[in-house]
């Protein structure tokens, strides 16, 4: 086997401890396809995954079947998680240093200047997304105000 870029191939680990290389990650239709093409393992299924960011986040996300682990390679990153009480917490990472988003979490990440790279791995089954809002804010917030 030859050697690939997390960044280009991510990692599909099964319930059964295996590991299957991704094609790579082409948009939010590529997640759905993910979650079809391994239905079988269910809850246990994990992608492991490694991005490069320029600039904040403009979503929200949530996995409510499981935990991510959030893992900074090169830069800095503030990781905004709000909790089911409503608090947020911000949790600053730096290269070599992590943080979990447990489950139910909703979360997004501001990029330091210069940017930042993460690995992450996923429990992506029934992840959801909205749209960060001008003027800050979480989506707790927003939906206590509708």
């Amino acid at each position: 086997m030859s050697a690939r870029r997390l960044a280009d191939h991510p990692i599909h680990l099964d319930r059964d401890a295996g590991a299957a290389v991704e094609s790579p990650i082409s948009g939010r239709e590529w997640y759905d396809g993910y979650v079809a093409r391994h239905v079988e393992d269910g809850d246990a299924a994990r992608l492991v995954s490694q991005y490069t960011f320029n600039e904040s986040w403009d979503v929200w996300e949530m996995h409510p079947r499981g935990a991510e682990v959030v893992l900074c390679v090169r830069g800095a990153m503030i990781l905004l998680q709000q909790f089911s009480d409503g608090r947020v917490e911000k949790v600053t990472l730096g290269p070599g240093e992590y943080a979990i988003n447990p489950p139910g979490v909703w979360h997004t990440a501001d990029i330091g200047p210069g940017g930042a790279e993460a690995v992450f791995i996923t429990a992506g089954v029934g992840t959801e997304h909205c749209a960060r809002r001008p003027g800050g804010g979480a989506p707790a917030d927003w939906i206590a105000a509708e």
